[in-house]
């Protein structure tokens, strides 16, 4: 018999960002992370990997305004459209060009949604987020600006405590937030980094 998929039925998040007009129920999940955290603010640089489709890079233009800058990259296309000092970049993160990081970098914040197309085996799929979410924190390492801070989701699993202490490395302080609206069926969280070290911490500090 088949069952649904509870990721496609539509709540209360749902339908708030439909009426907002955000592409996706994740925006509040940012929205949440930012007002927790404080991230986001005018005039920043950021780069937003995994951004489609767009409601993190719709919420970050507003955030940032006109004088801020944001590099959206993702394999697909965004649902919606970006203001003009915004730049949206149809490419796999993996085999992206470094220069267009050092074109609109340093970043003042470094965001990541991304996640692997789930396949059902729980034990993969947390493979293959933590190497998504181990690749932004690179990102990061050497795209970051100092005390610059960092958004990066994760399926949590045996690599999780190996992956959060990647980001004790680079940041004064880290973070896990999981926000209210995330699926209660879901294993994902946020793992936030403040204020990046001008020296990330040496291995076993």
């Amino acid at each position: 018999m088949n069952q649904s998929n509870p990721y496609k039925k539509a709540d209360r998040f749902t339908e708030a960002a439909k009426k907002a007009g955000y592409p996706a129920r994740s925006v509040y999940k940012l929205e949440e992370i930012d007002r927790r955290a404080r991230i986001l603010r005018r005039g920043q640089s950021v780069v937003d990997l995994g951004a489609a489709p767009g409601s993190w890079s719709k919420y970050v233009s507003e955030k940032i305004g006109e004088k801020g800058r944001l590099l959206a990259i993702d394999r697909q296309e965004l649902r919606t459209t970006l203001p003009a000092w915004c730049t949206f970049v149809e490419a796999d993160c993996f085999e992206l060009d470094g220069a267009h990081y050092t074109e609109f970098g340093p970043f003042d914040v470094v965001l990541s949604d991304m996640a692997p197309n789930t396949s059902g085996n729980r034990f993969s799929d947390q493979a293959k987020s933590t190497e998504l979410f181990l690749h932004a924190v690179e990102v990061a390492r050497v795209h970051g600006a100092p005390g610059s801070s960092f958004v990066g989701k994760i399926f949590m699993g045996e690599d999780f405590p190996a992956a959060r202490a990647e980001v004790r490395k680079l940041y004064e302080e880290e973070r896990l937030i999981r926000p209210e609206s995330t699926r209660q069926i879901s294993f994902e969280i946020f793992v936030i980094g403040l204020r990046k070290r001008a020296q990330p911490l040496a291995p076993g500090a």
